[in-house]
């Protein structure tokens, strides 16, 4: 009998990250390897290819393949999207510039705006209307639709957004305008508002959507290529994470990329989850490029209706992880003020950080732990990419030291200072901001560099215990593995509850099952499989803003509506502190169908050897607490046993990271294989 496998693939900014499940008995292989910005799925054909042939592992055995990826992400920051054209309600097509009465910059008026993804001139009207509240609607005139793509083809248009006024209540017009532009413009990606967002609000569903098509032809060509890869190699073609954190199919994702926005963290979280369990958490994944943090209560992510991706809101339910441009390869860099700063530019993967030997020239944080002993001084990954310190040393002389008045040691440590108050405001966003105490959580460090950065923020935090999986440099690519199938339906119908009454919820529901229905089908998922989960958007009479509510299971009765009132005054009460007896009123209704996948145990390899026989190498280590350098002991983590303590400073060496234990530190293991870290 064949041993099956399942493989988790995430890519970032440096490097492509590799996780091997044998699904009979949780044996998990690990790789990692450089990325290739210019072709991701190169670097995952190389690196399936490595991973396989070291194991010994037949391709055929893999029998599940899921993906994280940053190429929406990347393509919508860097301003590399396909070019769209737009077809809206005449009347309406400057929604898109006009946005919302928001300033990027409370004190600053004058702040630019980004530029819209479809320029006016690619922004095209067409007599419609369909009404809520009576009125005869008008239909869209077809004919009119020819001048208009004969003009998109002329401008190279590769993707059109169709954005009607009121198609989240009845979508008709829009589907009748998108089936004459796949006929009469084959070529083009074309997507439908009510496809992307069933609901109400012009600007979020418009912006939502053109974001969508702009993403389309990108994603599309990726999943092409990479499809064509993993069939060469011959593994499944893969599934594709999603921000909501579940698993998409390659369909799915190539027609609703905005959906995969936040791909590459949401798997991190999943992973997180999946290690710690049901307790309270703050992830700390730290990457060669960024850095993402999400707090955790009880095993439940918080959860963000909407966010900003280079100043485009985008309106969908996702896994609510707060990023900044702050990671291993971080740039520090002098101002004309002669004020330190690091990041938000990273060098990336190529030329990557100087003591890559790459070619890169400018001093990063990678470069600066090595200056400080903290990364080896000769190679990382096992030995298979080799360090030239001397390089590091002299990027940060040149850039930072020399400018600044001071010697290397003190401006890579400062490099790292300010690094360190980067990563305190980002934590400070998803915890104090939204009424969180830091110092409740436990802090679970990975990412490549995670663990190497996190007990100094989790003392400037007041943050007592720092969580570091077994193998925190390839936890999201683990997390890729402990995903469902999701898919997040949605429908806008506003009523006063009363007036709602159980026959209008259950209408709505039922409407929404169909849907679900459909894709369970289209997704070949077994009836034993099937999961739903229901919520309903509900505010006061006269508020602008929603409180999502759970829904109960079945058909509604004429009883079940004080329940459904109860509990929204409830979370109103949670959220805002006071709640009126007022009517409700019912906004969006929500349906989140999960297709089960069969996780894969994942069993750590628990060693046997003992604390003072894996103490491989003495190292110069620099800590500010214990007066500069320090001779620390170094320990291959593979070979600790689980019963081992270790009192600070020390570091912790494993392919995949490093972990620095401060000198008022103690580092044991929990039952899980888990390295706890808490201050003495």
């Amino acid at each position: 009998m064949v041993e099956g496998y399942a493989l988790g693939v995430d890519v970032g900014g440096t490097f492509t990250d590799l996780a091997l499940i044998r699904i009979s008995d949780g044996a998990a292989f690990y790789h990692k390897t450089p990325s290739t910005p210019d072709d991701p799925s190169r670097a995952i054909g190389i690196g399936v290819q490595e991973l396989l042939a070291r194991d010994h592992i037949a391709p055929a055995a893999v029998i599940y393949f899921g993906h994280g990826t940053t190429v929406a992400t990347n393509a919508l920051i860097t301003g590399k999207v396909a070019r769209t054209g737009m077809i809206t309600t005449a009347g309406f097509r400057d929604i898109l510039e006009i946005r919302r009465q928001r300033q990027p910059h409370n004190y600053d008026i004058r702040m630019p705006k980004p530029p819209p993804l479809v320029p006016r001139h690619l922004r095209r009207e067409l007599e419609e209307r369909t009404y809520l509240y009576g009125g005869e609607d008008i239909e869209p005139d077809l004919e009119a639709l020819q001048p208009i793509l004969a003009d998109f083809a002329r401008e190279g248009v590769e993707a059109i957004a169709v954005c009607f006024l009121h198609s989240y209540h009845n979508p008709v017009h829009e589907r009748a305008v998108v089936a004459a532009i796949r006929r009469l413009y084959p070529g083009a990606f074309t997507c439908a508002s009510h496809e992307v967002l069933a609901e109400f609000r012009e600007f979020e569903r418009i912006t939502s959507t053109a974001v969508n098509a702009s993403l389309g032809p990108i994603m599309e060509r990726y999943l092409t290529r990479l499809e064509e890869r993993a069939k060469s190699i011959g593994i499944p073609v893969p599934h594709i994470l999603q921000s909501n954190g579940g698993v998409a199919s390659p369909r799915d994702a190539a027609t609703k990329p905005v959906r995969t926005l936040v791909s590459g963290p949401a798997a991190g979280v999943t992973g997180a989850v999946h290690v710690a369990g049901k307790s309270d958490i703050i992830t700390f994944d730290v990457g060669g490029t960024s850095t993402d943090v999400c707090l955790i209560e009880g095993g439940q992510p918080l959860v963000a209706r909407e966010r900003l991706f280079n100043g485009h809101p985008v309106r969908f339910p996702m896994t609510d992880v707060h990023s900044v441009g702050a990671g291993g390869g971080s740039i520090g860099w002098v101002d004309a003020g002669g004020f330190l700063h690091v990041g938000p530019q990273s060098a990336g993967a190529n030329p990557g950080p100087a003591c890559f030997g790459f070619g890169g020239c400018e001093p990063t944080v990678t470069d600066a732990n090595v200056v400080l002993g903290r990364l080896p001084s000769y190679a990382l990954l096992d030995g298979r990419l080799p360090i030239k310190a001397d390089l590091a040393s002299l990027a940060i002389k040149e850039k930072i030291a020399e400018p600044m008045g001071m010697s290397v040691e003190e401006a890579a440590f400062g490099l790292l200072t300010i690094l360190n108050e980067n990563l305190v405001q980002a934590i400070r966003v998803i915890s104090v901001e939204q009424g969180f105490d830091p110092r409740r959580f436990t802090l679970v460090a990975f990412g490549g560099a995670g663990p190497l950065l996190a007990s100094q923020l989790a003392r400037e935090l007041g943050i007592c215990r720092v969580l570091v999986p077994a193998h925190p440099g390839l936890l999201c690519a683990l997390g890729l593995l402990m995903a469902d199938a999701r898919s997040d339906f949605s429908l806008t119908r506003i009523a006063p509850l009363a007036a709602c009454g159980a026959d209008g919820l259950n209408a709505a529901f039922s409407e929404l099952e169909r849907n679900v229905a459909a894709w369970f089908e289209s997704e070949q998922v077994d009836p034993a499989n099937r999961r739903t989960h229901r919520g309903i958007d509900m505010r006061y009479m006269g508020q602008s803003h929603e409180l999502t509510v759970p829904a109960q299971d079945g058909n509604f009765r004429a009883a079940d509506l004080q329940t459904l009132a109860t509990a929204f005054r409830q979370e109103h009460e949670r959220i805002y502190g006071y709640a009126p007896e007022a009517p409700a009123q019912v906004v969006t209704f929500r349906l989140i169908a999960y297709a089960r996948t069969k996780t894969p145990p994942v069993v750590v390899r628990k060693p046997s050897g003992q604390a003072a026989a894996t103490v491989k190498s003495m190292r110069r280590v620099y800590f500010k607490e214990s007066g500069g350098f320090v001779d620390c002991r170094v320990y291959d983590r593979a070979r600790l046993a689980p019963e081992t303590r270790i009192d600070g400073p020390a570091i912790l060496d494993q392919m995949d990271t490093t972990t620095v234990i401060l000198p008022d530190q103690r580092a044991e293991f929990d039952d899980a294989g888990n390295l706890i870290l808490t201050f003495r």
